[in-house]
């Protein structure tokens, strides 16, 4: 369609009910075609009362049902809500905090600095984090998200005003999630996890709208400023598995048939989709709860190292924005607001300025959005534009996007080897394991530079300032 836009006709299968939309550049497209992402993005026309486009973001790849880096908007009244269209990781997310410091103050502790965050957040697979939840606490979490975290001392109470939903999701109902979920989640609230999970600290080095930025606290190179990428942990991944289980069955009920059974889905105002949605939000009010308590534990343990108070350090959240999500929306299609079901797979939120579902802090300035890439190379900030909101529905993409599968990465590339060229390139790291070092190389992703300037230039989000990595905890 023009540099950065690529459809796919819905004459390609039959049975598609709209195009399928790509923001890639031509130079990226190989890397997409071969790994049959696209074939996924095709697949997902087909759900009824879907609308616009079935959308991807400039760093697809293949996931399960949806392309990670996919989107798409049902209709209520006719629409469906499908598990893989969020995935199995609810809410996974990024949270970014903001300091006064700055690298020549950090860079001579960042060896103490990693290994004090490193011991303070557990992390690496199935972890058990340091807070023991009574029973049946599990539900309060549920339902109050980092507002139960905050009340219990995990944080302050302005780090809800710029939580993307204040974290807490109306409508999440406990009583839809299974006890098994409730039982995975119970000790691993506070944890960080495994896979592509992250702890970083990281130096401003490019500021592309110093009045934006600024908006933001973020007002010189070199400033210091740390990300945490995490989500819903087991209690995620389970709740996806049993609404899987249950939407297969529903579409029997419902004579759904599509061309792929991971998109399995029911109805949105059917009994099965209504518990799924109650179970999601119950995930993503988990997750923003799991990483308010991180980030409490970052708090202590940067002010610790850096022998400063709190107020003095800084250490204000700027945000935090989910990437695996279904919400209910009001969007612009064909010169009518609709009422939809908006799907965001490795997608990000992307509101623009005078948006009422974003902080009033932010109004004037849009949603900030956070793209991370990979441990070796830059993360970007940016934020939302009118131009997402007329062709996105309100989305961009979430991060760099792999090109590599872990079990590639490891025959490929060794772990010793990954650690000391991060090492030689001033970036400390700590992980579970050398086996994740591997997994997670910088060579396993997509340049992340090259996936944000598709965005950016297409007008889906704009580049306000460009981080990179110091020190960096792996799950």
């Amino acid at each position: 369609m023009d540099d950065y836009r690529w459809r796919i006709p819905k004459s390609y299968k039959t049975g598609m009910r709209v195009d399928g939309l790509m923001f890639s550049s031509k130079e990226m497209l190989n890397e997409i075609l071969e790994e049959q992402a696209l074939e996924q993005v095709a697949n997902v026309a087909f759900l009824p009362g879907i609308m616009g486009y079935s959308l991807a973001m400039p760093d697809i790849h293949w996931g399960y049902g949806f392309p990670i880096g996919g989107v798409a908007a049902m209709r209520i009244s006719d629409g469906v809500v499908s598990p893989g269209g969020v995935g199995f990781d609810i809410n996974c997310g990024v949270r970014l905090l903001r300091t006064n410091l700055l690298e020549s103050e950090v860079r001579p502790r960042i060896k103490e600095l990693v290994d004090a965050l490193y011991k303070s957040v557990p992390s690496g697979l199935g972890s058990k984090g340091k807070i023991r939840l009574r029973h049946q606490e599990i539900d309060e979490v549920l339902v109050k998200g980092p507002r139960w975290a905050v009340e219990k001392g995990y944080g302050r109470p302005d780090d809800l005003e710029t939580t993307e939903e204040g974290g807490e999701m109306a409508g999440a109902d406990p009583a839809c999630v299974s006890r098994k979920a409730k039982e995975r989640g119970t000790p691993q609230l506070g944890t960080l996890g495994s896979g592509n999970h992250f702890l970083e600290v990281a130096v401003i080095d490019q500021i592309h709208d110093k009045t934006i930025a600024k908006g933001m606290g973020i007002d010189q190179i070199g400033q210091v400023i740390l990300l945490v990428h995490c989500g819903s942990r087991g209690l995620g991944h389970q709740i996806a598995g049993d609404y899987i289980g249950q939407m297969v069955t529903a579409m029997k009920k419902y004579n759904l048939d599509l061309p792929d059974r991971q998109l399995a889905c029911a109805p949105i105002g059917s009994r099965e989709g209504q518990d799924y949605l109650a179970a999601m939000r119950c995930a993503a009010n988990y997750a923003w709860a799991n990483r308010q308590c991180i980030a409490h534990w970052v708090r202590e343990s940067f002010c610790q190292v850096m022998g400063r108070r709190e107020k003095d350090a800084g250490l204000e959240l700027i945000y935090d924005v989910a990437h695996n999500i279904a919400k209910i929306e009001k969007h612009q299609v064909d010169g009518k607001q609709e009422k939809l079901c908006v799907h965001r797979k490795g997608a990000t939120r992307a509101f623009p300025a005078g948006h009422p579902d974003i902080p009033r802090k932010y109004a004037s300035i849009g949603q900030p959005v956070f793209i991370p890439g990979d441990m070796g190379r830059f993360s970007y900030i940016l934020v939302g534009t009118e131009q997402a909101m007329k062709e996105s529905f309100g989305s961009t993409c979430h991060g760099a996007g792999r090109v590599k599968s872990r079990a590639a990465a490891k025959r490929q590339l060794r772990g010793e080897e990954v650690l000391k060229d991060l090492e030689s390139r001033g970036i400390t790291i700590r992980a579970d394991s050398l086996k994740n070092i591997a997994e997670e190389a910088p060579q396993a992703y997509k340049d992340v530079s090259t996936v944000v300037d598709v965005a950016h230039n297409a007008g889906i989000s704009r580049i306000i300032a460009r981080t990179r990595p110091i020190g960096v905890i792996k799950g």
